[in-house]
């Protein structure tokens, strides 16, 4: 047997100890990210119209939604509205509905931005933790939701929360949501990566202690979770990452934050992600 051979038969052995799950996950990433960049070039129109709506408040950061009164709302009185909108979501029952459940990244999301022929309803707390978004499902538990988007992780790494504790409360979550509504397609989001060095958050020095190769390495074992529990895993973090791994300044307003040219790729995602994985799936 020459050295060909065996080089081979090595490369070989050391596929076959990889999981199926991860082929599928990287051949579905591949094409979504060249999905996604089609998608842009066919909804650059959106980010126009979106900046058009912000050039008047000028000393807000281009680009950054407005939540108006709402920011300066208690975590109280944000689950108590959240509880009043999912109410109202149970009791109207809306076709295709939606729930995006998560953090200030997702409470942010500009509702003009978000995929058409779906009726959303935005669960997401500013500074909200793994632990709380478990904790705060049954907000949510009367409505008949068809997909759940779930993007959680990056405030319990700020607050220095084990890897270990994230990813426990992200297989609770899956757990939690697949049992009480059994139908629904449950997709987890993987955690974004954040600016470094150029972010101008008021929190930057937190985040520099956050390495983006530990969000990296914690997305690969959502993954894991995802295939293990049955669900969907959408990885964003390659449509967010530069050459360095850091999330662009064009695509945020402080490092943490996305603006309207972030919420125009998230959507672009969700658009081909939907296409690509959950149409077929549809009940």
């Amino acid at each position: 047997m020459d050295s060909n051979t065996v080089e081979f038969d090595l490369v070989l052995t050391r596929f076959k100890t990889v999981p199926a799950w991860a082929f599928i996950a990287l051949a579905s990433n591949v094409l979504l990210l060249l999905a996604v960049f089609l998608v842009l070039q066919r909804e650059a129109r959106l980010l126009g119209a979106a900046r058009a709506g912000a050039e008047g408040a000028q000393q807000a950061p281009a680009g950054a939604p407005s939540l108006g009164p709402r920011l300066q709302w208690t975590y109280e009185e944000w689950v108590a509205q959240l509880q009043r909108e999912a109410d109202a979501a149970a009791q109207k029952k809306p076709q295709r509905l939606s729930i995006l459940a998560g953090d200030s990244i997702s409470l942010w999301f500009p509702p003009e931005l978000l995929p058409p022929e779906r009726v959303w309803l935005n669960q997401g707390i500013s500074g909200e933790t793994s632990e709380g978004l478990l904790k705060r499902l049954t907000l949510f538990d009367r409505t008949q939701p068809e997909t759940v988007f779930v993007m959680i992780g990056i405030n319990d790494l700020i607050r220095g929360v084990a890897d270990d504790t994230i990813l426990n409360n992200q297989r609770l979550i899956i757990q939690d949501l697949r049992s009480v509504h059994p139908y629904t397609q449950i997709v987890v989001q993987s955690i974004l990566p954040h600016s470094g060095d150029q972010a101008t958050w008021e929190g930057r020095e937190r985040l520099l202690a956050i390495p983006n190769e530990r969000i990296r390495k914690l997305n690969k074992e959502l993954a894991a979770i995802a295939a293990e529990q049955g669900v969907e895993y959408l990885d964003l973090y390659p449509l967010f990452a530069d050459t360095q791994g850091n999330l662009p300044m064009s695509f945020s307003t402080d490092g943490l934050h996305l603006n309207s040219q972030g919420y125009l790729v998230w959507r672009s995602a969700l658009l081909m992600f939907s296409q690509l994985k959950l149409e077929d799936q549809a009940f």
